[in-house]
Formats: C-alpha cells, sequence, structure tokens
C-alpha cells in the first residue's frame, strides 16, 4: 500500500498565491471599499433620518436631529441645501469638552451655540459655508446646537440665555 505525504501532493505555492499576494490582495479590497465610503460621502448625501427632539428657546420650539454618536457628529450638517427656519441639529457629545466646529462640505451658513449641560448658551460663533476654520466653545460643553445663520441674532438670544428640553441634565 503506498502512501504519499500531503506536502508531495499539494504544490506551496504554485496553485496558489504566494502568501504576500494574498496579503496585498486583503489590502487592495480594504482600499477599494474605503475609497468607495469615501466616494459616497464625496457625492454629498445629507444625513436626514436621525432621531428628533423639541427643544424651546423662550417661546419659540425647535425641532431639532440629534447628532449623537461619531459618525453623525462628523456628517452633521453637511451637504445641506436649505434647511427650514425653526429645524437644526444638536450634536451631544459624551462628555464636556472643548468642542470646535468646521464647515467643510457644509453648503448652507449656520450659527453654532455652544450649550453647556444645563441648556444655558456658552457662547455663539456664525460660520460660513465651505470653510475650514474652526470655531470653538469658550468652555467644555457637551451639547453644540448649529441653526441657520441668525437665528439666533433675530430673536435676540445670545450667550446666558437658557434653552430647554429634555435632553439638557441627562447623562
Amino acid at each position: 500500500m503506498a502512501t504519499t505525504s500531503i506536502l508531495q501532493a499539494t504544490p506551496r505555492f504554485k496553485d496558489s498565491p504566494h502568501p504576500a499576494r494574498r496579503h496585498g490582495r486583503f489590502w487592495l479590497a480594504v482600499l477599494i471599499g474605503a475609497l468607495g465610503a469615501m466616494a459616497a460621502n464625496a457625492q454629498g448625501v445629507p444625513q436626514t433620518q436621525l432621531p428628533r427632539t423639541t427643544l424651546n428657546a423662550g417661546m419659540h420650539l425647535l425641532q431639532v436631529q440629534l447628532a449623537q454618536d461619531y459618525e453623525q457628529r462628523q456628517t452633521g450638517l453637511m451637504w445641506r441645501k436649505e434647511m427650514p427656519q425653526n429645524e437644526g441639529m444638536l450634536f451631544i457629545f459624551e462628555q464636556a469638552g472643548v468642542q470646535c466646529f468646521w464647515m467643510r462640505n457644509t453648503l448652507i451658513p449656520l450659527t453654532a451655540a455652544f450649550v453647556a449641560d444645563d441648556g444655558t448658551i456658552v457662547n455663539l460663533a456664525d460660520m460660513k459655508p465651505m470653510n475650514d476654520n474652526s470655531h470653538c466653545s469658550q468652555k467644555p460643553v457637551r451639547y453644540v446646537l448649529e441653526m441657520n445663520h441668525g437665528w439666533f441674532a433675530k430673536r435676540n438670544i445670545q450667550a446666558g440665555f437658557k434653552l430647554t428640553g429634555q435632553v439638557f441634565g441627562k447623562r
């Protein structure tokens, strides 16, 4: 009875790619996938299906989308061509910190309100579309509310004004 060693019957590299080639193909596939994801973001698809809540700014009711995780906060209001007057986006961070925002891929002018845990506006920043300049909170905050440019000024809402809503004060 003749036996054949598995090593003799199976050529090591002749019929299968060299291990370095297999790894190279893997990383090429990863790169192509990453480029595809970047291309989808570069095509400008706004996120519009985030959860919503209502905030009060005195007598004004605001319908805001909630950007609660890293990816949602990174995309924010990018690619929007317009936004209704009493709508905005509330960015919620896990912990207070100096929060800085820019307007890359953001097509509409916005005003950012940097908001303390209790809903008090710490400072406001007007931001120009398609601009990479940083606009930062003057002290650590967990919330940033973006509204159409001038929304706060038209209503005489300034630093020190207190917003109310179920999200403030929760951890």
